[in-house]
């Protein structure tokens, strides 16, 4: 088991530590999840999300290695940019991690893979593994930015997918202006030594600690992907609905024949966003069936949403279902209803 650099950070809040991915992370503060979430929906929370690997690639092929084995086109964006992107399986196009990657300067590229994928990210792609090296905070929410520029006006100026070597709390750091909730905010990394620091100044600036329960919340409201349920074995980028990461102008990248077998002949499933009346909800694995009862899919994630005051889901369904149809969803025994809408389930705030 690993541990985070903030460990003794979220002792000392009491918060309930959970494994995940390999690591004890904090599960939910003493306030609990529900009051996490509203406060990244109204104000401002923070997420330890060291668990995440960083890949740092740098040299003169960095770019072109990178270009050569991921799906998206680093040549649409410069240094001081961030990109989302997929590495996939080359037999069958799977989805084996979906990547942020942080493009720092001319010839350094921090790539930030999902937590227990960085040693296949590092098969792939090379670089050294730096993770043990530096904590990320994830600072999200209409109010993240405005309280960060109480003590670093320089991080809270970082722009949306911007990247900036900034100092903070008086250590040198990385902020991208990335985050996995569907509001704005910026993700901080910063060196080991100087995260109580950091940490500590968000505290005494009024950010709200949030850990993993309203991470995944906040996340599927805005129908955001997780690696092993919306991606993963058998799950490639056009039946997740992610063919915006896909450069079809470059010649090469893995999986790229694969992938474009499936766009040919057309996908056997798609990703779908169904609503959910009552505090009942469909977790991942239930069966979909549509309004005659044929099963037609499975949920992938599902959750009550606190923000719409009821439940909503992820599912893989038959790429003919559409916005509208009424569907029933298996859980346990009991044949609940629901309706296909369009997501995300909860828009970002103005």
């Amino acid at each position: 088991m690993k541990f985070s650099p903030l460990d003794a950070q979220h002792r000392s809040l009491n918060a309930k530590l959970v494994p995940f991915g390999g690591w004890e992370m904090p599960l939910a503060y003493s306030e609990g999840t529900l009051s996490e979430h509203a406060a990244c929906r109204n104000s401002a929370a923070m997420f330890d999300v060291s668990h995440l690997g960083t890949v740092r690639v740098e040299g003169p092929d960095a770019f072109d290695r990178l270009q050569a084995v991921l799906t998206n086109d680093l040549s649409k964006i410069a240094p001081g940019r961030a990109q989302y992107t997929h590495l996939l399986n080359d037999v069958d196009a799977s989805v084996l991690d979906d990547i942020i990657v942080w493009w720092v300067s001319e010839n350094v590229f921090d790539v930030m893979p999902n937590a227990s994928n960085t040693d296949r990210v590092v098969a792939a792609i090379g670089g050294t593994d730096t993770t043990a090296t530096r904590a990320v905070i994830a600072v999200q929410g209409p109010e993240a930015r405005r309280l960060v520029s109480i003590f670093c006006p320089e991080a809270a100026d970082v722009p949306r997918f911007n990247v900036r070597e900034v100092t903070v709390a008086g250590h040198p750091c990385v902020v991208a202006g990335t985050g996995y909730t569907g509001e704005d905010g910026i993700e901080i990394a910063v060196p080991v030594s100087g995260c109580a620091d950091v940490w500590n100044a968000l505290l005494d600036a009024g950010v709200v600690p949030a850990g993993l329960g309203a991470r995944d919340t906040l996340r599927l409201e805005a129908a955001l992907p997780l690696h092993g349920h919306e991606l993963g074995e058998g799950i490639t980028s056009l039946q997740a609905g992610l063919e915006w990461v896909v450069a079809w102008k470059k010649d090469s990248f893995l999986g790229r024949d694969a992938l474009a077998k499936e766009k040919e002949t057309g996908v056997s499933r798609r990703l779908i966003g169904i609503s959910i009346d009552g505090r009942r909800p469909a977790r991942d694995g239930t069966v979909v069936l549509d309004s005659t009862g044929t099963e037609i899919g499975f949920v992938s994630s599902g959750n009550f949403s606190p923000t719409l005051g009821h439940c909503v889901a992820l599912a893989f369904v038959k790429p003919t279902t559409t916005v509208g149809d009424h569907v029933l969803l298996d859980v346990r025994g009991t044949q609940i209803p629901g309706v296909v809408v369009t997501t995300p389930f909860v828009a970002k705030k103005k």
